[in-house]
């Protein structure tokens, strides 16, 4: 490929006098070029931040892995020696036990209840905390120690709290349907326990600082009648939270029947597979707009072959051949769409970051899990759409230029 080419090849790209039209076309190949691969960075960015930020608010709340017992009361008992066989395994960070149940919260004295998922946490452990939650309750950054009116602490989360007007030193009523008892007239009653709140909590996702509760392990032991050395379950934390159906399967292989092992990946499979089906879904259509500019591409060439005709008669008959003629045409066509990727890219780049970075679109939390559109770029992301995006442009001028080439000389010269 000879500069003589690329020179006609950007001469052509110039609409020169009275050919308006062609110059206006170009530019609009140009621009939906630009406007496309912009949309497109900027939705896949969102997208993926959305995924980022929902896999972050659930894993500081949520252990990477679940150990649950098969029986009929769903309580694992001896969790001392069945965390010591976990912490040996390969790939394991931490291991702790943890209670867990729904319950409802009532106002000590008042009327309004709201249901919660109450949580036990081991606050008395040396080990290593299972979720990022544990280790600040652990650490002291969140107070869960015991007050000084002798109740079991309780650590609210703040949307829960904002409704139902909770602040620390308030008594709440928490009541379990799992601790049933019977009364003196044989009727199964639920168990009531006073708690004190002790502080509040906010992770960021509506859902869980609206319904999430805390406590202690044997506050939370007494509560759902669970003896000592018994909990819900053993969360676990891995060295790699992505790879966490990994590890939970050779877990499972290694304590064997009856025990059973979930990873944070499969409890949340629904979720993260409907926002990738988003992403996709969103992707395809925000490309269609780089399909269109590709066929203002194509129009673009056609046109200007048909102005160019006489151009081309005169160029093969000073010698240059049908691969020349066509490099002419394929330059300028790729030519539109690099130029256009580029800028495009760099817009879609410039606003994603600026998205993200000043929280430009505030969601309703309740529904979106987040409070502001999240955007992060993944540079394999914008890779693929940059390639795809050139791939479209030099495939569009495939038509245009080969019609270009076939073009004998005679008929070209001749032609009005």
């Amino acid at each position: 490929m000879n500069r003589l080419t690329w020179f006609i090849a950007r001469h052509y790209l110039k609409a020169g006098r009275g050919k308006a039209l062609l110059s206006l076309i170009t530019w609009i190949a140009l621009g939906g070029i630009i406007l496309g691969v912009a949309a497109l960075i900027t939705v896949i960015s969102v997208m993926t931040g959305m995924q980022g930020e929902l896999r972050s608010k659930i894993l500081e709340s949520t252990p990477h892995l679940y150990v649950l017992e098969y029986n009929r009361s769903l309580q694992l008992g001896n969790y001392e020696a069945v965390i010591d066989s976990i912490v040996s395994m390969d790939g394991v960070v931490a291991a702790a036990p943890f209670a867990m149940s729904s319950v409802t919260l009532v106002m000590d004295g008042g009327d309004y209840s709201q249901p919660a998922y109450l949580f036990g946490v081991d606050v008395d452990t040396t080990g290593a905390a299972a979720t990022e939650m544990e280790e600040k309750i652990i650490g002291g950054a969140l107070d869960l120690d015991a007050p000084a009116s002798g109740l079991p602490p309780l650590l609210v989360g703040s949307v829960l709290a904002d409704r139902m007007s909770v602040f620390p030193g308030d008594t709440m009523v928490v009541m379990s349907m799992e601790n049933l008892k019977p009364d003196m007239f044989g009727s199964f009653q639920p168990t009531l326990r006073q708690f004190e709140v002790t502080g509040t909590f906010t992770t960021g996702m509506y859902e869980y600082d609206l319904s999430n509760i805390y406590t202690t392990l044997g506050g939370a032991q007494d509560l759902l009648g669970l003896q000592a050395g018994t909990a819900s379950g053993i969360g676990v934390r891995t060295v790699d939270a992505d790879r966490a159906d990994e590890t939970a399967a050779a877990l499972e292989e290694r304590l064997g029947y009856p025990y059973t092992v979930d990873s944070w990946i499969t409890r949340n499979q629904a979720l993260f597979s409907a926002l990738e089906l988003e992403k996709y879904a969103l992707g395809v259509i925000v490309f269609l707009i780089v399909i269109v500019a590709a066929f203002n591409i194509v129009s673009t060439l056609v046109m200007v072959v048909a102005d160019r005709t006489k151009e081309i008669g005169i160029l093969r008959t000073m010698g240059m051949t049908q691969k020349g003629i066509l490099r002419i045409f394929v330059i300028q066509g790729v030519w539109i769409g690099v130029i256009g990727t580029t800028m495009g890219a760099a817009l879609g780049v410039g606003v994603s970051w600026a998205v993200d970075r000043f929280e430009l679109i505030r969601i309703p939390g309740d529904v979106y899990f987040v409070d502001h559109l999240p955007a992060t770029l993944n540079p394999l992301d914008i890779a693929l759409i940059v390639v795809c995006s050139v791939g479209v442009s030099f495939v569009a001028t495939i038509y245009p230029a080969l019609q270009a080439s076939r073009l004998e000389p005679v008929d070209a010269i001749r032609h009005e």
